[in-house]
């Protein structure tokens, strides 16, 4: 990959691809952010060697934390819509939060937008079905992925789901990450939503993981009534257009139709921002090739040469990416990860920290989130190169999911991305080696029993 000459990187903007000269023109604005401009050429380099969708100019990216600022984005962009809305999401809750989207989605039905919703079948396995059937009698297009049923089972493809959170309005704003439409997100009383629901991605209670979390003030709600900490983004320019298609693709072949580009929903995109993005999907369960993220992020991680900030809920990695991480430990990179002190399963949580030994040992610093929930699914490179998306580090994103996140090129995001994980980082207790060493022996032992079951998780 390194071989790559960054002169000859092609770059894509609202036209189809740059001239030779135009691409070296933004790459060379770009890297004058870089505060070394090698590190800046490695990652744009290697970004550009991963198969997949093309790296696209002239985009800009909002960044959103938690549920409150995203939903209130998201529903002024859908009030907004003139064509088109999108949704699809793992979960589609029918709680307060689920009806004001419902409401939102349906008004716009009425005034002739078209409306499409796509849910996961075992995500949204606790919402009545007669909600989708309203959404349905109010004009929208209602798709439900890979639906339960004795034919699913029989055929083995009950584990294959659709974890995206992707909503695109009118082909021009697009917003993914991993925040599903849920009151989990929302702090009790918000605007957004009245009580608030505990209920986990899985379907089981939220705060159900470990006891080491600390305690909270007697004056703060318990841990399981917090609102989840995760993050979304705000995509504008370009790339919106592979977004689009994205979505399109996806609800074509659930409903075992021929894509077809209809025209209507790719207007016309220009420039709204200096980033350089690409939309990277992954769907194993149609290819025996290896997740599309894992690739970027283990080549990512490889090449990285000052620092390495992750932050992910389901940390049940495969053996490439913990060799990835402490190889680069071991050769002076800073790698710190933010990972749950809590979660919504006992078997990933546990799984999880089975791998903390090694990683602890090979210089890897660990933390763990206290007081909320962590959902979040980040992570930088060096300063210049970013991913937020829907896409886990366990075996289920990398096996079983369709999955889809963004990857950013750019110090300024990055700075955005890294403040946000020192935000994180002020709420976390560091799991030193000594400490981990001393822990209990009935901690290990539901180590090893979680990590048997790593490859189901």
């Amino acid at each position: 990959m390194l071989q790559s000459e960054t002169a000859t990187v092609r770059l894509e903007g609202a036209s189809g691809p740059l001239t030779r000269a135009k691409s070296k023109e933004i790459l060379d604005n770009l890297r004058k952010r870089s505060p070394d401009t090698s590190i800046f050429d490695r990652h744009v380099a290697v970004e550009e060697a991963i198969a997949g969708n093309p790296l696209s100019v002239g985009n800009k990216v909002q960044l959103l934390e938690d549920g409150d600022k995203t939903y209130a984005a998201m529903l002024a962009a859908i009030k907004a819509a003139r064509n088109s809305v999108h949704v699809e999401t793992y979960i589609f809750e029918a709680d307060d939060v689920g009806q004001r989207f419902a409401a939102a989605l349906a008004e716009r039905a009425k005034a002739g937008v078209k409306v499409r919703v796509m849910y996961d079948s075992v995500g949204s396995d606790k919402t009545p079905r007669e909600f989708f059937k309203d959404l349905e009698s109010k004009g929208i297009e209602v798709v439900e992925f890979n639906p339960v049923n004795p034919a699913t089972v029989l055929q083995g493809a009950l584990q294959h789901r659709d974890h995206r959170k992707l909503t695109v309005v009118d082909g021009r704003v697009a917003f993914l990450g991993g925040i599903n439409i849920s009151g989990v997100y929302i702090a009790e009383g918000s605007s957004l939503g009245g009580a608030r629901m505990s209920r986990g991605s899985s379907g089981s209670m939220s705060g159900s993981g470990s006891s080491g979390s600390g305690s909270a003030k007697n004056s703060d709600p318990p841990f399981e009534q917090r609102p989840w900490r995760d993050t979304q983004v705000r995509i504008e320019g370009p790339v919106v257009a592979d977004l689009q298609r994205s979505f399109l693709k996806q609800w074509a072949r659930q409903k075992k139709e021929e894509y077809r580009e209809e025209k209507a929903y790719f207007p016309a995109l220009t420039s709204q921002g200096p980033l350089v993005v690409r939309a990277v999907e992954a769907s194993p369960g149609e290819t025996k090739e290896l997740n599309q993220l894992y690739m970027t992020l283990i080549s990512a991680i490889v090449n990285a040469e000052t620092e390495i900030r992750i932050t992910n809920a389901y940390f049940v990695p495969h053996k490439e990416l913990v060799a990835a991480l402490e190889d680069a430990a071991r050769r002076g990179v800073d790698v710190k990860l933010i990972l749950p002190s809590r979660t919504d399963s006992w078997l990933v949580f546990n799984a999880g920290r089975s791998f903390y030994e090694d990683l602890l040992e090979a210089g890897v610093k660990i933390y763990e989130r206290k007081t909320r929930l962590l959902h979040a699914k980040t992570a930088t490179v060096d300063g210049v190169w970013s991913t937020v998306g829907s896409t886990n580090l366990d075996w289920r994103s990398l096996v079983y999911n369709d999955e889809l996140n963004a990857v950013v090129l750019g110090t300024d995001f990055a700075a955005q991305v890294n403040a946000m994980f020192d935000k994180d980082l002020a709420d976390s207790g560091q799991i030193t080696r000594e400490a981990w060493s001393a822990r209990p022996i009935q901690d290990r032992v539901k180590e090893l029993a979680a990590r048997a079951w790593a490859r189901l998780l």
